[in-house]
């Protein structure tokens, strides 16, 4: 799937870049076939699931 010439490590997110965006539906596909959402979850090539990053709650904005 991917085009890089060597092929881009899987899992390095600096390398990869996105083949198929569907921010309408919230993910994106990269070239090196993981899936990314835009909570910051993934699912990777070997089928693994990544749990979304979370701010805690202290450190989120909160408009006044």
């Amino acid at each position: 799937m991917c085009s890089h010439q060597p092929s881009c490590p899987s899992f390095d997110t600096a390398a990869v870049h996105v083949v198929a965006a569907h921010p309408e539906q919230g993910w994106s596909l990269l070239c090196d076939g993981a899936i990314v959402f835009d909570d910051t979850g993934e699912l990777t090539p070997d089928g693994r699931a990544v749990a979304p990053h979370r701010l805690p709650v202290e450190r989120l904005a909160v408009a006044a």
